[in-house]
C-alpha cells in the first residue's frame, strides 16, 4: 500500500469543520499529486456515495470513499482535524478521516489492499497510534503497513478462545454498495465479536474485489446465518434452512455481538430459512425502517421486473397496429394462418407475440412483489395469484393485491417453528404448496371480486375522462413524473399508465400518452437550457446536456438527474412546471399512445402526433425558461444555492450518473 499513501497525502492538522470541507482539503492533495484529474467531478462522486449511506463509524472514524472516473490510481489520504467532524456515526464526530479514491475500473489487487486497511481500522492499537502520531511520513508508513503500532507494554496476551465440542457456529455475508470499506470492516467486527463470545464465525465478504465462497460443508455445519449488507446477497439460496439475521452492513460494524446473540436466540426458538426476515434488497439499510418504506420497496420490486415485459410486449403490439392497422387484433392465429408475402400476416405476428409478452404483466408484477417480500419462496404463490387476477378480470390492482397477499403468506409460514427434518423441504415443497392454496382461496373467493369491481370502475372512469377532469389528471401525472426523475413517485405514475394498457380504452391511451410526454420534458429542458444560456452551467453540465437530448427523446427521465443533483431547488420545480404543462396539453389535445415506451421513436403510433409534439415542446420551453430565470437570479450554476439549498454551498458541478430505463 506504500504507493497509495505518502507523506504528502497526510494532514495531521486538518483545517476543516464539515465533512465536505474535509473531503475537499484531502482531495486537493490528491489533485496536486496528479492522482485526481477533476476536483469538482471527484467531489461530486464522493458526495453521491455519501448520500447513499453515511460513512462515519463508531470509534471516531470517517471513511468517505468512492469509485470515480476522475481518479487515475487507487489513492488514500488521511486527515486528523483538531475538532471532530460529523460523518453520521452513532457515537458522534470523527477525528480520524480517511478519503479513499478508487478508479472506476480499479483492479482486484488494489481493492483487496484497501480492504485490508478497512480491517485494520477495527484494531484499537492502530487507531490509538494514529491519534498519537506527530510525523506525516511515519503516519503514512503506519497506514501502509510498513510499520506496526506499538502495543501497550502492560497489555497481556489474550487467551485463545476455548473450543468445545458444542461450540455455536455462524456463517455470515457482508457487502456494501461500493464494496471497498464497510464490507470488510463488518467482516472483521463479526469475527472479533465471535472470538470474544466463544462463537465460531466464518465470514464471506462480497466486495468489489470479488468473493470466495464459504465451503458448503462449513455452511451445512453452521447453526445460524448473519447477512450484514446493503446490496443483494449473491447466491443466497446456499444459506436456506438456517436461522437468519438480516440487517444493514453498518449494523455488522456497530453491533456485531448483538447480531450473534440474536441469531443464537433464533436458533434456540427453531426459526428457519435464510429468507425469513425478507429479501436482501428490502431489508438493506437501518433495521428500524418503517413499514411504509418497505411497502414502497416491495411494490417497486414488482414494477422493475414488470417493465421489460411491458416495453417488449407493448412495443410489439404498437408495431403490429402501425403495420396492419387497428383491425390487426381480429387476425387469426399466425400458427394456423401465415402468408410470408402478406404484410398483414407479419403485423399479426408482431401483435400476437406482443400480446403474449404483455399477458405476463400482471403475473410478473405479483410474483416479484412477493419475491421482494419473501425472496424465492414467494415466486410461486405470487405468479399463481397474478394469474388468478387475470382470470377474474381484477387486472393491475388484482396483481398488486395478489403479490402482497402471497408475500405476506410466505413470510407468515416462514416464522412457524418446524422440526429439523422438515427444514430442507420447506422452501421447495411445503411453502409453495400451502401458500399457493391460501392465495388461490383468497383471490378466488374473498378479495378477488371486490378488486375486480374496483378495477372495472377505474376503467370506466378513464373511459369517460374529458374536459377539465382530463386536464387536471394530466397536470397531476406530469408533476409526479417530474418530481423525483425516475424515482418512486415517477414509477407510480408510470405503473398507473401501464396498468391501463392491460385493458386499453380511449382514456387509458390518453393517460399513457400524457405520462410519456411529461417524462420526456426534464432532460430535454436541461439540454435546451445548456444551449440557450451555457454560461449558467459548468463544463460538466454542458457535456451532460448533450447526452440529455438523446435521453429525453428516448423517454429516459433520469437524464435530468445530474442537473437536479447539483442544483435541486432550481431544477426540480422547473421540471415539474414543464411536466404539468405538457401533461395538461397532451390530455387537452386528446393524444393517445398504445406503446408504453419509446419516446419520439414511436411517434407514428401516437394519436394526434403534431399536437403531441407541441405539448412536449411547450413543456420543455417552460422548464428551460424557468431554470434559466432561477439560475440567472442567483448567479452561475447555483454557486450561491448549493446541493443542500444552503447559500454559499458549492454545487456547480453535476455528477455523471448512469441512467436506466
Amino acid at each position: 500500500m506504500s504507493d497509495m499513501i505518502t507523506a504528502d497525502l497526510v494532514d495531521l492538522d486538518l483545517a476543516a469543520e464539515t465533512k465536505e470541507a474535509a473531503a475537499r482539503s484531502l482531495a486537493e492533495r490528491m489533485v496536486a499529486l496528479g492522482r485526481v484529474t477533476d476536483l469538482e467531478g471527484f467531489l461530486a462522486d464522493v458526495a453521491a456515495r455519501e448520500a447513499q449511506m453515511p460513512t462515519g463509524l463508531d470509534g471516531g472514524i470517517g471513511i468517505p470513499h468512492c469509485r470515480s472516473e476522475h481518479v487515475t490510481e487507487p489513492t488514500l489520504a488521511f486527515g486528523r482535524p483538531a475538532g471532530g467532524i460529523d460523518f453520521g456515526a452513532p457515537d458522534g464526530p470523527a477525528d480520524l478521516i480517511f478519503l479513499i479514491a478508487a478508479p472506476a475500473g480499479a483492479d482486484d489487487a488494489h481493492l483487496t489492499i484497501l480492504s485490508a486497511l478497512a480491517r485494520r481500522l477495527m484494531d484499537p492499537d492502530f487507531t490509538a497510534a494514529l491519534r498519537a502520531a506527530t510525523d506525516p511520513a511515519a503516519t503514512a508508513s503506519l497506514i501502509s503497513g510498513e510499520t506496526s503500532p506499538a502495543a501497550p507494554a502492560e497489555a497481556a496476551a489474550e487467551p485463545e478462545p476455548v473450543q468445545t465440542p458444542d461450540v455455536f457456529r455462524v456463517v455470515a455475508v457482508t457487502s456494501c454498495p461500493t464494496g471497498i470499506a464497510h464490507t470488510y470492516m463488518a467482516a472483521e467486527a463479526l469475527e472479533q465479536a465471535g472470538q470474544s463470545e466463544g462463537v465460531e464465525v466464518v465470514v464471506e465478504p462480497q466486495g468489489s474485489a470479488g468473493f470466495t465462497r464459504i465451503d458448503p460443508a462449513v455452511i451445512a455445519a453452521a447453526d445460524g446465518v448473519i447477512f450484514a449488507h446493503d446490496v443483494p446477497v449473491r447466491e443466497k439460496e446456499r444459506f436456506a434452512g438456517k436461522p437468519t439475521v438480516d440487517v444493514g452492513v453498518k449494523a455488522g460494524i456497530n453491533r456485531p455481538a448483538e447480531l450473534i446473540a440474536e441469531v443464537r436466540d433464533k436458533a434456540a426458538r427453531g426459526e428457519t430459512t435464510a429468507a425469513a426476515t425478507g429479501s436482501p434488497v428490502d431489508e438493506a439499510g437501518d433495521p428500524g425502517e418503517g413499514y411504509g418504506t418497505k411497502l414502497r420497496k416491495w411494490l417497486m420490486s414488482g414494477v422493475s421486473y414488470m417493465v421489460p415485459f411491458v416495453a417488449a410486449g407493448g412495443l410489439l403490439i404498437a408495431l403490429g397496429f402501425a403495420i396492419g392497422g387497428y383491425t390487426v387484433d381480429k387476425a387469426p392465429s399466425v400458427a394456423e394462418h401465415f402468408v410470408w408475402t402478406d404484410s398483414t400476416s407479419w403485423a399479426a405476428l408482431l401483435f400476437q407475440i406482443g400480446g403474449l409478452a404483455f399477458s405476463f404483466l400482471v403475473p410478473v408484477l405479483a410474483g416479484y412483489i412477493a419475491y421482494g417480500m419473501a425472496d424465492r419462496p414467494g415466486l410461486v404463490p405470487g405468479f399463481v395469484g397474478g394469474s388468478i387476477a387475470l382470470t377474474i378480470n381484477a387486472g393491475f390492482l388484482g396483481g398488486l393485491a395478489a403479490g402482497l397477499i402471497a408475500g405476506g403468506t410466505v413470510m407468515a409460514i416462514q416464522r412457524i417453528k418446524v422440526p429439523a427434518a422438515l427444514r430442507g423441504i420447506m422452501p421447495v415443497v411445503v411453502i409453495p404448496l400451502i401458500s399457493s392454496a391460501v392465495v388461490g382461496f383468497l383471490m378466488f373467493l374473498v378479495v378477488g371480486k371486490p378488486i375486480a369491481e374496483l378495477q372495472k370502475a377505474l376503467t370506466d372512469w378513464l373511459s369517460g375522462l374529458s374536459g377539465a377532469n382530463a386536464i387536471i389528471l394530466g397536470v397531476v401525472l406530469g408533476l409526479m413524473m417530474c418530481f423525483d426523475l425516475g424515482g418512486p413517485l415517477n414509477k407510480v405514475a408510470y405503473a398507473f399508465a401501464v396498468g391501463g394498457l392491460a385493458n386499453p380504452n380511449d382514456g387509458s391511451l390518453k393517460v399513457m400518452a400524457a405520462v410519456m410526454a411529461a417524462g420526456m420534458v426534464p432532460p430535454l429542458a436541461m439540454a435546451l437550457a445548456t444551449v440557450v444560456r451555457g454560461a449558467l452551467f459548468t463544463r460538466t453540465e454542458r457535456e451532460n446536456g448533450k447526452a440529455a437530448w438523446v435521453l429525453g427523446g428516448s423517454f429516459i427521465t433520469e437524464g435530468a438527474i445530474p442537473f437536479a443533483a447539483a442544483d435541486p431547488l432550481r431544477v426540480i420545480p422547473s421540471a415539474m412546471a414543464g411536466g404539468a404543462v405538457t401533461g395538461a396539453l397532451s390530455m387537452l389535445f386528446e393524444c393517445t399512445l398504445r406503446a408504453p415506451h419509446g419516446g419520439i421513436f414511436v411517434l407514428p403510433l401516437i394519436g394526434n402526433p403534431v399536437l403531441y409534439l407541441i405539448a412536449i415542446l411547450a413543456g420543455t420551453a417552460v422548464s428551460a425558461a424557468l431554470v434559466i430565470l432561477l439560475k440567472g437570479m442567483g448567479g452561475r450554476g447555483g454557486k450561491d444555492l448549493g446541493r443542500d439549498g444552503v447559500p454559499g454551498a458549492e454545487s456547480g458541478t453535476a455528477p455523471k450518473v448512469p441512467v436506466s430505463v
